[in-house]
């Protein structure tokens, strides 16, 4: 299942939910500020990233800059609490299912995470099953 954490008044966010049900891709939404992130749900981010907090922590967040707080100095642990405290210092939209992760909005990035979460999830009730297969095949 595609995962996507938002916030309200992201229009990047708006853009990928639209993206995504254009394309008749299911999702959850999870607004960073209405549904709480745990500090596993947060490991688990980190954990899917290439480039650690770079790819999912905005370093020039408000709070980070008027706290001068240094992200790299701290433990994951400290991290995590952080950051459910201060779930505004993430970066927005992040999409995420069981094989693929994106952070923010690119509208060829987008299609490409469309095109692959689709041939993840495809079985041979789909309507494309039999390009899917082939696709998979190649890969």
């Amino acid at each position: 299942m595609i995962v996507i954490y938002t916030s309200p008044g992201c229009s990047s966010c708006r853009k990928v939910k639209s993206y995504l049900k254009d394309n008749h891709l299911k999702f959850i939404e999870k607004n960073i500020f209405n549904t709480l992130l745990n500090k596993e749900e947060i490991r688990y981010l980190i954990s899917r990233t290439d480039n650690g907090t770079d790819d999912i922590i905005s370093k020039r967040s408000k709070i980070i800059q008027e706290n001068k707080v240094d992200i790299e100095s701290m433990s994951l642990n400290e991290l995590c609490d952080f950051i459910v405290n201060n779930p505004s210092i993430l970066k927005r939209p992040i999409i995420i299912d069981d094989k693929n992760m994106q952070v923010g909005y690119d509208e060829e990035e987008i299609e490409l995470f469309g095109k692959l979460s689709k041939i993840s999830r495809c079985d041979h009730c789909c309507p494309h099953y039999e390009n899917c297969g082939e696709i998979r095949k190649a890969c």
